[in-house]
């Protein structure tokens, strides 16, 4: 769903960039609360793996295929601030790297593909986490729900944007028919893949998953060594067999040894029992490189076998008009323009080290804003502090 350059005029254009530029100011604020040590470096490796799956075009009808937006994945998985600046980073290295979107629309793009789509799925999100039973796969069935939803918010906000200023003379009433329609199919691969995604990090890493916070977690259960007495008001597990009271030990008269042994309320044993010991924090590397292999196959391989068809805003385009007034790319001689790279003749190759390269872009600048985000909420609380 890139808008092009030439399908919105320059006023409207110019409107969008104010609303993309105050969300990307918003998300940036927004995104401190949200990153810490380990989801920073995630939260690069989201943009990157979306980068990655947008290339795997599939077919949803004949002669459309379709691709991730990313909105709902991102923002389930990092949190929605900080999603909306990873599908904001994507859209930017599209753009200006791969002539993917134009450059005048980036506000169109960022405003549709990166606020849309991240505000609706997130919504939807978190009133079924609420409604729902508290349970790992509530989670991944709400980011289905999440995400086949947000495609087609995505398409009635590109037909708002369009009737406002839409740059060719084409009824409004079919373009939102048309558009809604197709990405309604378009929104069933998306909801899949996020789905997939979601479920597979629950699976393995919930702590790490931004929407699973408070509803994977379970309560920490304190369990006593079998071998110590219970302490006043203690909870026995369930199937552990009740203390003995000690009415041997209590009946016993008092002789001049037992009265000369001072009473404790605990001892080492007991003492270390009831004290919680602290939980290290378990390293997210694993995760991290199985993402970024997961997100170089899609790129550097998988992509070579993605449908040639265009995806859903293309094909309506061509088929109402409204690509009639449609621009060429300010970057469409960039060596990367199409995901392909200049002066290599073999497409599979080409093709494939485009994308290791886009996914290496996209990584390091989503990785850097990311972690210069996360040190300046720790320079200010270090501030308060």
């Amino acid at each position: 769903m890139h808008v092009p350059d030439g399908f919105i005029d320059a006023p409207v254009s110019a409107v969008t960039g104010v609303v993309a530029a105050g969300a990307v100011a918003v998300s940036l604020r927004g995104a401190r609360r949200e990153l810490d040590e380990r989801t920073a470096p995630l939260a690069g490796l989201v943009a990157a793996f979306i980068f990655a799956v947008q290339m795997l075009n599939f077919p949803v009808a004949a002669g459309t295929s379709g691709h991730l937006l990313g909105g709902a994945l991102a923002a389930i998985l990092v949190g929605p601030y900080t999603g909306v600046l990873c599908v904001a980073v994507v859209l930017l290295m599209q753009g200006v790297l791969f002539a993917d979107g134009g450059l005048t629309a980036l506000g169109v793009n960022i405003t549709d593909m990166a606020l849309v789509t991240t505000v609706v799925a997130y919504a939807i999100f978190r009133t079924i986490v609420k409604l729902a039973p508290h349970r790992r796969r509530t989670v991944t069935v709400a980011s289905f729900v999440a995400a086949l939803v947000s495609v087609p918010a995505a398409a009635v906000a590109f037909t708002a944007i369009y009737a406002l200023g839409g740059t060719a003379d084409v009824a409004i009433g079919k373009v939102f028919a048309a558009m809604v329609g197709v990405h309604v199919l378009i929104g069933i691969g998306e909801a899949a893949i996020t789905a997939l995604t979601v479920g597979a990090v629950v699976a393995v890493r919930p702590d790490l998953v931004y929407g699973a916070r408070g509803v994977t977690a379970r309560p920490l259960e304190i369990r006593n060594s079998p071998l110590a007495p219970a302490g006043p008001g203690a909870v026995a597990r369930a199937g552990a067999p009740a203390a003995e009271p000690a009415t041997a030990t209590s009946e016993a008269p008092e002789t001049p040894e037992t009265s000369a042994i001072p009473e404790t309320s605990a001892t080492p044993e007991t003492s270390a029992v009831r004290e919680p010991a602290a939980v290290p924090q378990r390293s997210a590397r694993r995760v991290w490189l199985a993402g970024l292999a997961a997100a170089l196959l899609c790129a550097g391989v998988v992509s070579f076998y993605a449908s040639a068809s265009p995806d859903g805003l293309e094909k309506v385009a061509h088929d109402k008009g409204i690509d009639a007034k449609e621009e060429d790319h300010a970057a469409k001689d960039s060596p990367l323009a199409d995901y392909g790279v200049k002066d290599i003749s073999d497409a599979r190759l080409s093709g494939g080290l485009a994308g290791v390269i886009g996914v290496g872009a996209t990584l390091a600048v989503g990785s850097g804003v990311f972690i210069v985000v996360r040190r300046r909420r720790a320079t200010a609380e270090s501030g308060r502090g």
